[in-house]
């Protein structure tokens, strides 16, 4: 079970929206159900990126996470995807965790925005064409650190690429045989792939990593047409189009933080 990790609080007052981002990054096994209670916020409206857990695929998955935790009064709701490699044809596989599974585990890590799912006043952000090199998520983040410096400011939500295609990576089924020390060996691992509009994704972002050892950036997408994976960027600069939503958050907690770390892999 993940443990509880960093609050940038003390005390137990909550605001009308409490929103919540959250590390977790360790070889094993967690639960969202067990995540939302010890971030104090059962029931929690969970978003983000991260991986399936093996145990219960069998195989490596890219984990798009849609979940309603359980509380005191209600079950969970699972309506998370995840995306693998069709062994039929090599390409992308992405299906409905609840069509197969009735679980709330993952696996390896995630970055996870947790909310109390509530309406409110949220941050719209619009963007036609892309003139630069780094990708919508790097631009949001940077525009963060730029404004509020050291004070780290992390943020969740959902964006929409609405036009172009993106470059989009899903794991392999099996773990490499040989150790991943650079990210060119990362990147020759992963398998990549080139998908269409409309995607919707799930970015989870901390404008600096207050020296927690965080991934300051992770965003997964899913869509309509069977397609889905972890987001880098979009092909199609001169066409692409983009709208988001989002919400700063107020806490942010790190869940079993490695003892041995790199920077391998954090694309």
């Amino acid at each position: 079970n993940a443990s509880r990790g960093y609050s940038e609080q003390n005390d137990n007052s909550r605001s009308e929206h409490n929103t919540t981002i959250i590390g977790l990054c360790l070889l094993q096994v967690y639960d969202l159900n067990t995540v939302a209670k010890d971030i104090e916020l059962p029931g929690a409206f969970i978003l983000g990126a991260g991986a399936a857990s093996s145990r219960i695929l069998g195989v490596n998955a890219e984990f798009i996470p849609i979940v309603q935790a359980q509380s005191d009064k209600k079950p969970a709701v699972n309506g998370s995807y995840i995306a693998q490699i069709n062994p039929a044809d090599k390409g992308c596989l992405l299906e409905k965790y609840s069509s197969k599974y009735t679980d709330c585990e993952f696996g390896l890590l995630a970055n996870l925005y947790a909310s109390e799912g509530q309406p409110g006043k949220v941050i719209e952000v619009k963007a036609n064409g892309r003139t630069g090199e780094l990708n919508f998520v790097s631009c949001l983040r940077q525009i963060l650190e730029k404004h509020y410096g050291e004070k780290p400011v992390g943020m969740g939500g959902t964006f929409v690429i609405q036009k172009g295609k993106a470059k989009i990576h899903i794991m392999p089924p099996e773990f490499s045989a040989c150790p991943l020390n650079t990210d060119e060996d990362v990147n020759n691992w992963l398998k990549f792939f080139e998908m269409k509009a409309p995607l919707v994704c799930q970015p989870v972002i901390v404008s600096r990593d207050p020296g927690f050892d965080l991934r300051t950036e992770h965003t997964h997408c899913f869509s309509a047409h069977g397609e889905g994976g972890h987001y880098h960027n979009d092909t199609t600069p001169d066409s692409v189009q983009y709208c988001g939503y989002f919400l700063p958050a107020e806490l942010l907690f790190r869940i079993d933080r490695p003892k041995e770390t790199h920077m391998v892999g954090r694309d």
